[in-house]
C-alpha cells in the first residue's frame, strides 16, 4: 500500500484505505474516493492531483492525496 500522491499521471488505481479524522473521511466519500473504488491519474502538478472519480474530475491536493492509500 502507498499514498495516492506517489501513483503516475495515467495510472489506473484502487483504493484500499482513507485515514483521517471522521470529517475528512466523510467529505472524501461525498466526492467518490471510497475504499475498493477505481480511479485514474489524470495529471500532476507540483504535487496536486487532478483524479477521476466515476464521471468527475476532482483536484486533490498532495495533504489530502497522501491520505489516500491504494
Amino acid at each position: 500500500m502507498m499514498p495516492l500522491s506517489m501513483a503516475g499521471t495515467g495510472d489506473m488505481v484502487t483504493i484500499q484505505m482513507i485515514k483521517g479524522t471522521d470529517e475528512v473521511r466523510q467529505h472524501l466519500a461525498e466526492l467518490g474516493f471510497i475504499a475498493g473504488e477505481e480511479i485514474s491519474i489524470v495529471n500532476q502538478v507540483s504535487g496536486n492531483l487532478i483524479i477521476q472519480v466515476k464521471d468527475s474530475r476532482i483536484a486533490l491536493d498532495r495533504s489530502m492525496a497522501n491520505r489516500i492509500y491504494i
